[in-house]
């Protein structure tokens, strides 16, 4: 039998990457639903609004996916908000495809499931690595609502499910609202145009501290392998590169990407929302001056999230025993995942 995917937030980072993924392996047929058309011929987009649940409804009318991945969220401004608004949108799909024979949903969630949501992130954390079977926090996080909507509805339709907990993503995306990738090649672009010092922005912690990242396509080839694994089946996994890192050794990699010198470490945190927000005006400069794709710096660049990442002051590694122990062995070297990244933002004429 043929699987059929249905991608929910098909053309953010993680679901454009997925759908690229199994375009590759083939046997697919391909369902996107989010607010605007993918750019990937192959998918099928089902637009709506996946907070509203008759919208949802309208949308999954005579859909019969035999796989669902859930890589879409909504940032509210409480995680009070974030709870109802994030835990609705996987209840409105999964209502919405009551009784058509799911074999199977994923749903990516993140490494705030250990450092707790923005409103306490990183306050207190458990002992690095972090590894899948820590207690939940006592904090509200709506990844948690989200996963227990997901274990009620398993155990009413019999469906198996896996929840995939990335770090930092890095990967291709425009207008996304975590792509740090983005983010930093136009921070280095300004810098590069303007004569300003590219500084790390982030606590000392963070310059100093073991750490990780997921690359966009290696958390596509894991959601993939544990949606058509059985022995995958009912449980959660850390996703990562595989490779341990410091900023200090990667941030001279990407000044020298650009073509730049990565300025001294000042020893304190220097957010970039702050030092980015009057950029606009010089982000227009250069997309006129290099001719590039007239896309508004705050859709491009999610200075907020970089700054919560790099700004963090505790350390932050995962643990992949897991998903390894069953047969998921792909690795990703990490200056790569930025400069593929730099590589397709460029040649899409993103950024200059």
């Amino acid at each position: 039998m043929e699987n059929h995917a249905l991608i929910v937030g098909a053309t953010g980072i993680a679901g454009s990457n997925l759908a690229e993924h199994l375009l590759e392996q083939g046997g697919w047929t391909i369902s996107g639903l989010s607010r605007s058309e993918s750019p990937l011929a192959g998918v099928r987009t089902l637009k709506c609004d996946l907070t509203d649940a008759q919208s949802v409804s309208r949308a999954l009318e005579g859909v019969h996916p035999t796989h669902v991945f859930i890589t879409a969220w909504s940032r509210q401004e409480t995680e009070d908000e974030n709870c109802k608004v994030n835990g609705g949108i996987v209840r409105n799909v999964l209502d919405a495809l009551r009784g058509r024979g799911l074999r199977h949903v994923a749903l990516v969630t993140g490494t705030k499931h250990y450092l707790g949501p923005f409103e306490s992130y990183a306050k207190v954390a458990p002992e690095t690595p972090f590894r899948e079977e820590q207690a939940r926090l006592p904090n509200q996080n709506f990844y948690y609502v989200q996963e227990d909507e997901i274990f009620s509805a398993a155990a009413r339709e019999g469906f198996t499910w896996s929840v995939h907990r990335p770090h930092t993503l890095i990967g291709y995306a425009v207008g996304n609202a975590m792509n740090m990738a983005a983010t930093l090649g136009i921070y280095a672009s300004i810098c590069k145009e303007t004569g300003m010092p590219f500084s790390f922005p982030g606590s000392p912690e963070q310059w100093q501290a073991a750490t990780d990242v997921t690359d966009a396509r290696i958390l596509a080839r894991q959601l993939a392998w544990a949606a058509t694994t059985p022995e995958a089946a009912d449980l959660a996994f850390n996703i990562v590169n595989g490779d341990i890192f410091r900023w200090k050794w990667l941030w001279p990699r990407i000044a020298a990407y650009f073509g730049i010198e990565a300025a001294p470490y000042s020893g304190a945190t220097e957010p970039l929302e702050s030092k980015m927000a009057d950029a606009g005006p010089i982000w227009e400069r250069i997309v006129a001056r290099h001719d590039l794709k007239a896309i508004p710096l705050s859709r491009v660049a999610s200075f907020w999230h970089t700054d919560a990442d790099l700004g963090r002051q505790v350390e932050t590694f995962n643990d992949m025993a897991r998903s390894r122990k069953l047969g998921f062995l792909d690795y990703q070297d990490t200056t790569e995942s930025f400069t593929d990244a730099f590589d397709r933002l460029r040649a899409d004429r993103i950024i200059p």
